[in-house]
């Protein structure tokens, strides 16, 4: 199941570009709201939201963090940065940073969902523009 889901940093987005550090703490944040509302339903509901370890795949370069898991039904994923020269409305050139979140072959069902819930909530804080897995398009940031 290796499919890709991306949210692209638009003009209209928080941020222009992004770090793999500022990634995750994205992904820190959303685990530290979990906690918040395990805390408030006395359950222990961060082990359930967020069932990964997070690892720095290329510690060269630090494009890359690995999500593993040992629960049943998750195995994990991959979180990425890169760039890409797209061309606007005006026909202006640009650079425009992506976070990637990929599905590794050995991905399971609940992987793709987790992915997509991280998806949207990354989207929304950064008010980007998320490209789901099924090629949907997501926009968390105000058009005209």
């Amino acid at each position: 199941m290796p499919e890709s889901a991306f949210i692209k940093l638009v003009p209209q987005s928080n941020k222009q570009s992004i770090t793999i550090e500022e990634v995750k703490d994205l992904f820190r944040n959303y685990i530290s709201l979990s906690e918040k509302t395990g805390k408030q339903i006395e359950w222990d509901y961060q082990n359930s939201a967020f069932p990964y370890k997070m690892e720095v795949v290329d510690q060269s370069q630090e494009k890359w963090i690995r999500f593993v898991s040992n629960q049943d039904r998750y195995n994990g994923m991959l979180a990425g940065i890169n760039t890409e020269k797209i061309e606007d409305q005006t026909g202006t050139e640009r650079i425009q940073s992506y976070i990637q979140i990929k599905l590794v072959p050995a991905s399971t069902y609940g992987d793709k969902g987790k992915a997509n819930e991280y998806c949207r909530f990354i989207a929304k804080k950064l008010n980007a523009e998320l490209h789901l897995f099924n090629k949907r398009i997501m926009y968390f940031y105000p058009r005209k």
